[in-house]
């Protein structure tokens, strides 16, 4: 499949998504829209694939959305480009393999916000976060309000969204936002070390956590609780438990099946 704004690749069992617009610090628009939902879909579409890494090209994971298609919008048409932005990036917190973010540079506006739409994000100590939206007179539209809180708490959310102001990587990583902060130099081979890491798991198992910890988390802890029994219960039906359970007792490393 052609992309005019990313890049998509596959190497074994990972896939990476690279957005390609860097002379706008690839700035969200509608084809980027566009073309992210089409290469999700070929993701999703992949039985292969086990983990995928989103990121930008070039000095900016994503600098936000495009202010100028932005700026020419009405209150229905803004209402639509939000409610395409955040179907995509549910697309991305739905996908049922891990995606991890790559942030490589500024993630501000909607580029903050599809980071926070993946699993686990790694940053470069180059990377700076934020939701910047107030100070052009909007609010976050690609789910920007409803995730933050879920990942740092309300407060650090309202403060963050209320004054517009945008945090280094090492705050980010203290308030939780992201779980590493590496050099720059350092970022590509960290991401893709965890990457292999998660693919050499049993596929099966990763994916059901992944639907465990997403859906238990949006009810209370007795469903939450019923949830896991349920999705524990199911991994025994695999054939990847006989394999990973024989190989312990046998202490061998072992080669899951993906069944």
């Amino acid at each position: 499949m052609e992309f005019s704004t990313i890049k998509y690749e596959v190497n074994e069992h990972i896939a990476k998504i690279i957005i390609n617009r860097p002379d706008s610090l690839n700035a969200l628009n509608s084809e980027v829209l566009a073309d992210l939902d089409k290469a999700l879909d070929e993701v999703a579409a992949n039985n292969d694939l086990r983990v995928l890494i989103i990121t930008g090209e070039g000095r900016s994971f994503i600098a936000g959305a495009d202010i100028k298609e932005m700026s020419e919008l009405d209150g229905l048409a803004a209402k639509d480009f939000a409610k395409r932005g955040m179907g995509v990036f549910r697309k991305i917190e739905t996908l049922p393999i891990p995606v991890i973010a790559e942030v490589n540079g500024f993630a501000l506006g909607g580029g903050c916000e599809l980071a926070m739409s993946c699993d686990i994000r790694i940053a470069s100590t180059k990377a700076l976060f934020g939701q910047p939206e107030v100070h052009l007179g909007l609010i976050p539209g690609f789910g920007g309000t409803q995730r933050l809180q879920r990942l740092v708490g309300q407060g650090w959310a309202k403060y963050l969204i209320y004054s517009a102001e945008n945090i280094k990587a090492d705050k980010a990583y203290e308030i939780g936002l992201v779980q590493k902060v590496v050099e720059p130099d350092e970022l590509d081979g960290v991401v893709n070390d965890l990457a292999n890491s998660i693919a050499s798991q049993a596929p099966i198992a990763v994916r059901l956590s992944k639907e465990a910890i997403n859906t238990g988390g949006q009810v209370d802890i007795d469903q939450a609780m019923k949830i896991e029994e349920n999705l524990f219960g199911l991994t025994f039906t695999t054939e990847d438990k006989e394999i990973g359970t024989k190989a312990f007792v046998n202490k061998e490393d072992p080669k899951f099946t993906n069944k």
